[in-house]
């Protein structure tokens, strides 16, 4: 459906945001995880014909999306980091609106989309006064208008509220069935239920692409878990990647990222996917040193 081939963007003579990027992406849910700055907006703005690519190519469906931008126009759905309202407008409005933009003329439909994302009994309020996870789900609703084969969606779930993070992961992952989604963001636990593919980036190049499975496997192995005096801690963080301390009773436990065993007494566990991308990350590093 949407393959990228050796996509680079840069912003003057030396940042390259993007670096060769090369990726074949179906239906699902992709989660686009990087650090701030790996390069995760920049390439869902080029995905979204929004910004063009300094070289490469963006195909969906086999046509060139950089030539003929208007092949993917019509067939997308997207969310911005960053995305505001009009004071003036209620969500009804703000929808037959971008209804209007689109070219969608079905009143049903839009009552349909704001049920979609439990917004129809606020669909006379200002959207300005809206929260900001109703502002996201506001978004989400605008974005499917068109009705998407592609939905791309960036940092959802930044500044939620938990219980309000949970029901928009939940909605991206409805939401996968028949559809391609991209979901960028650095909270791994936004992607960790939903995703069926992971995507990495790392300062603006595709490090893995895998299946949340094959990373917990490559992670077997490498993570610990450990009870250790409070006293030795300090020596053995200076020599290991401890991913998590707690003190309990006198003494630390910790989740520890090593390729062997880290200090007598340790056992290993089973990662969690968060961990496994960080005992992966420790890993590059230490064969890059």
């Amino acid at each position: 459906m949407l393959e990228l081939r050796a996509v680079s963007k840069k912003f003057g003579k030396e940042v390259r945001a993007v670096d060769e990027v090369t990726l074949s992406l179906g239906q699902g849910v992709v989660g686009l995880i990087g650090h701030n700055g790996a390069g995760k907006s920049t390439l869902m703005g080029m995905i979204a014909t929004l910004a063009r690519p300094s070289s490469g190519q963006i195909l969906f469906d086999g046509v060139d999306i950089v030539r003929k931008p208007d092949a993917i126009r019509r067939r997308l759905g997207y969310l911005p980091q960053d995305f505001g309202v009009y004071p003036n407008l209620s969500a009804l409005e703000f929808m037959q609106y971008f209804a209007a933009l689109k070219g969608v003329r079905d009143p049903v439909r839009i009552r349909r989309l704001l049920e979609l994302v439990n917004l129809h009994d606020q669909a006379h309020r200002p959207a300005a006064s809206f929260s900001g996870g109703m502002r996201r789900r506001l978004g989400i609703a605008q974005a499917l208008l068109n009705d998407p084969d592609i939905l791309v969606v960036d940092e959802p779930t930044a500044g939620l509220d938990p219980e309000e993070r949970l029901r928009f992961r939940n909605l991206l992952g409805e939401l996968g069935y028949g559809k391609l989604v991209i979901l960028s963001t650095h909270i791994v636990s936004d992607v960790e239920s939903i995703a069926t593919e992971l995507a990495i980036m790392r300062s603006g190049r595709l490090v893995a692409h895998e299946t949340p499975d094959a990373i917990l496997r490559l992670a077997r192995g490498q993570v610990w878990s450990a009870s250790v005096a409070e006293h030795d801690y300090a020596v053995l963080r200076e020599r290991v990647h401890v991913l998590q301390a707690q003190r309990q009773d006198g003494r630390m436990l910790l989740r520890i990222a090593h390729p062997e065993l880290p200090c007598l007494g340790a056992r290993e566990a089973e990662p969690t996917l968060e961990e496994a991308l960080m005992a992966q990350r420790y890993a590059v590093q230490e064969e890059a040193a």
